[in-house]
């Protein structure tokens, strides 16, 4: 079996590329049939979905998706997030991951917010949000998960499509394993779930950090915080780096560089071995309730393999698989192509289970 390289045709909306089994890899791509990319070793195969074309218009877009950015009181943490879109419409809430926050989502929530109601919060340590000495609070994948979880109560969002990128996923499996009737669906952008999902980046963390933490095995996860660790997270692995904004790394940074933030990254970094160990529960929860399942994968991520992505297919018999041709951040040179998948995805899976 080999993985498509989607890449949609956004002027028209009607060619995409998508996720198919192929049995003849050597068909004429220029007769009508497949190519290979070099790069991720992918076949890109044209077929047609039918969707109507949004209008775009500077003006209709200021009028449907105004986007507001608000605080809540959480357990007395000040906890910052974006909303965008109507709240009548399907709820969509989106969980950002290392080492950005809700900016993440900047661009996603203004192609969407004429169909969906948006939340995309930040968590404590991260963008706008509280980030109170690890003295205080306790920097785990179980506490945002919990904070995320009362936000989402406080402002009525028990019913949502759940998008989840690197972080967004501890954080997004937790809430659905206390919750899973919360969970109309999931979009995965590279949000890791499976062991086979680790690049050798990790090695560091599992091999020693995780086993022994001291200043010794912390020490070489200093360069993740300098500002050419965090543009490599950006631009690894992207076709053209020059069209990723400076404007991530240079926010990141800015977070990155107030009081505690380091020790607050790696008491995360130190916890991530948590998520390992549920990785089973959450297999089982996608076993048992097949949430549907989209996943839009970076294929040339340096932190989550291309099998990471391809593992979901195990456990979520219908999980509709797109690969692009991209890095850990897909969603800054590939934001209007995910945003159509996104919407034909709920159309055709999401709604229609609802319905049924």
């Amino acid at each position: 079996m080999s993985i498509s390289l989607n890449r949609p045709n956004v002027a028209d909306k009607k060619v995409v590329y998508s996720e198919t089994q192929i049995q003849n890899p050597d068909f004429d791509f220029k007769k009508g049939a497949y190519c290979r990319n070099r790069r991720t070793q992918c076949l890109a195969v044209p077929c047609r979905i039918t969707y109507e074309p949004r209008i775009m218009n500077s003006l209709h877009r200021k009028e449907l998706n105004i986007m507001k950015y608000k605080y809540a009181d959480i357990d007395g943490l000040k906890v910052f997030y974006r909303e965008a879109g109507d709240p009548r419409n399907p709820a969509m809430v989106l969980l950002h991951g290392f080492p950005s926050s809700s900016h993440m989502y900047r661009n996603l929530m203004t192609e969407l917010a004429d169909k969906f109601y948006l939340i995309a919060p930040d968590y404590p340590g991260f963008g706008n949000t509280d980030a109170p000495s690890p003295a205080q609070f306790s920097y785990t994948f179980d506490k945002l998960s919990e904070v995320v979880e009362k936000l989402l109560v406080s402002v009525g969002v028990r019913k949502f499509t759940l998008f989840i990128q690197d972080y967004g996923s501890p954080v997004g499996f937790r809430i659905a394993l206390r919750h899973p009737d919360w969970i109309e669906g999931i979009v995965s952008q590279n949000g890791n779930a499976y062991e086979e999902g680790f690049t050798g980046v990790w090695d560091a963390l599992r091999t020693a950090l995780w086993k022994d933490r001291t200043p010794e095995t912390e020490a070489p996860l200093a360069n993740f915080f300098t500002p050419d660790g965090v543009k490599w997270i950006y631009s690894e692995g992207t076709r053209n780096p020059e069209k990723i904004s400076p404007d991530n790394w240079s926010t990141d940074l800015f977070f990155l560089g107030r009081p505690d933030n380091h020790r607050i990254q790696v008491d995360l970094f130190y916890d991530y071995r948590t998520n390992v160990h549920q990785y089973p529960r959450w297999h089982e929860y996608l076993r048992k309730h097949q949430p549907p399942t989209l996943l839009v994968w970076g294929a040339n991520d340096p932190i989550f393999t291309q099998e990471g992505g391809r593992a979901f297919q195990r456990d979520v018999k219908d999980a509709e698989l797109h690969m692009l041709d991209t890095g850990h951040f897909a969603l800054e040179d590939h934001c209007d192509e995910i945003a159509v998948f996104v919407r034909s995805f709920y159309d055709r899976k999401v709604r229609g289970k609802k319905a049924a």
